[in-house]
């Protein structure tokens, strides 16, 4: 139980960067999070869309895994790795900031999924 609720907070944390990533970054809020100025915002816009489909994939490869039950071992074990590597490179290339909400809650996931067997 604790493994599915910990997958699931991590897809709801992605589904949340897709929304700031896709429709928010050009907006104040958008711009605040990641403290960017209106010209920065709108002249990456593309690439944040871009990243924010990236991190909605990765939502709904964690909830494929969460719904498909005892068959979702699998799914659930190769997207949470996804995220974790994800975390890392924007750790090592962006920001720190990433591995800490990224990285670091994928790994625990990661690791409650292991260690439940499912």
């Amino acid at each position: 139980m604790a493994a599915n609720i910990a997958v699931g907070l991590v897809a709801l944390l992605h589904l949340y960067f897709l929304v700031l990533e896709m429709f928010l970054w050009t907006k104040p809020y958008g711009r605040r999070v990641f403290g960017l100025t209106p010209e920065k915002a709108a002249a990456t816009r593309s690439l944040a869309a871009n990243q924010g489909l990236y991190n909605g994939f990765l939502a709904a490869g964690l909830g494929w895994g969460l719904f498909a039950g005892a068959d979702g071992h699998a799914p659930k074990v190769f997207f949470l790795s996804c995220v974790i590597l994800a975390g890392i490179f924007g750790g090592a290339t962006a920001s720190r900031k990433i591995l800490w909400v990224q990285a670091v809650p994928g790994a625990v996931a990661l690791w409650l999924v292991c260690a439940s067997g499912g």
